[in-house]
């Protein structure tokens, strides 16, 4: 065979086998066929939240496990089908055959990437929670800039976006803004992203076209239900409503809405002001706080609480996880794993996976090769 075909067919094996290895393969194929007995009993959904916890990881195990026999087949296929077309000098069968070799090695890199998904709460939906550092409308605007990015990448993903908290900035950008990201392993893709991002540039508002620095914090946790049990004392709570901003005709302007809860003890702050119902915004803020205390209980679980500190800390020098430099030259670089890209447009126009692949892949331990690999 060609030294192309030979090449992909290497590079399709290695994502292979360390997928085998992060899934745990022989686990991974006993645990599948348990969860499959347990849907073939009609007694399951009895219980309809226990059901679609079991039906959600067996969907999840069963993704993982038949993906990588499903690349294993047509690869050998694939292989047999080149080494048939070379024997019959089919120049066209052979590049049709690299081709699709070309299109396995995408998938099976993007299924190592997912494998390393396999947290507690990775699974579920997201809160992202974006806040401008000091510096006015610099930093406002580079909180707008960052808040588009999450969008487009949500997009790029086919997942749903919608808005539950907004403050714009007096001039340009946003104070801040809260998103809840829906789809599948939200939380499992962005939970790397909670820290300071920061940005330098000829700024767009300097008269005199200086290069200036800017700071914003991304906050992210994952969104809870009624299976995860969170104890909160309503003593412990601090309710405050306020007139909702934005898009919402007269009613936005005239109905105390909104609503901001404080859990004292913690210094958690929630806010949502996205339903005309001040009854909703309630429940949907309640929810937001519960996520947040659980995401803090993860932290704890996961002995990462340096990284959660670093992502509490100032929202300036010194505390940032990824830097992105507009001028005088064109970069991103991801303080902690080493990722960078040269195209820095690309990156805030949504083109994140590469740095999400690699802080995954520090955050359970792989090496600097994998996630190197996972990078690329």
């Amino acid at each position: 065979m060609s030294a192309e075909s030979d090449q992909l067919n290497e590079q399709i094996g290695r994502s292979v086998a360390l997928l085998r290895r992060h899934l745990d393969w022989d686990a991974a194929v006993i645990k599948l066929a348990e969860l499959n007995h347990r849907a073939e009993d009609p007694n399951l959904w009895n219980d309809a939240e226990a059901a679609q916890t079991v039906m959600r990881e067996r969907n999840r195990i069963a993704s993982m496990v038949e993906g990588v026999q499903a690349i294993e087949t047509e690869t050998k296929d694939t292989l047999e089908l080149i080494e048939m077309a070379e024997a019959e000098a089919d120049e066209a069968m052979v590049q049709d055959g690299i081709k699709a070799l070309e299109r396995l090695a995408e998938t099976a890199k993007q299924k190592e990437i997912e494998s390393l998904l396999s947290g507690e709460a990775d699974g579920r939906d997201a809160f992202v929670e974006i806040n401008a550092g000091s510096g006015g409308t610099e930093a406002q605007d580079w909180a707008q800039m960052l808040y588009r990015m999450y969008m487009r990448w949500a997009e790029r993903k086919g997942f749903k976006v919608e808005v539950l908290d907004e403050s714009e900035g007096e001039q340009a950008g946003i104070k801040s803004v809260t998103l809840q990201i829906t789809g599948a392993n939200a939380y499992g893709w962005l939970k790397t992203e909670s820290g300071v991002h920061r940005l330098v540039r000829i700024s767009p508002f300097d008269s005199a076209a200086r290069r200036h620095t800017s700071f914003s914090s991304v906050w992210v946790y994952p969104v809870v239900d009624d299976t995860i049990e969170i104890e909160i004392n309503p003593a412990d709570l601090k309710v405050d409503t306020f007139r909702a901003s934005g898009a919402g005709g007269q009613h936005v302007n005239k109905t105390e809405s909104a609503i901001r809860i404080t859990h004292v003890p913690t210094g958690i702050i929630v806010a949502c002001q996205t339903d005309r119902s001040q009854h909703r915004n309630r429940a949907t803020a309640m929810n937001m706080l519960k996520a947040r205390m659980y995401e803090m209980e993860l932290q704890k679980r996961e002995a990462a609480s340096a990284a959660t500190e670093a992502a509490k800390t100032d929202i300036g020098w010194g505390h940032q996880i990824r830097s992105y430099v507009l001028a005088p030259y064109q970069l991103v670089k991801d303080l902690r794993t080493g990722c960078e890209s040269g195209n820095p447009a690309a990156v805030l126009d949504g083109a994140l996976d590469p740095f999400l692949a690699a802080s995954l892949a520090a955050r359970v331990g792989a090496t600097r090769s994998e996630a190197s690999a996972m990078a690329e």
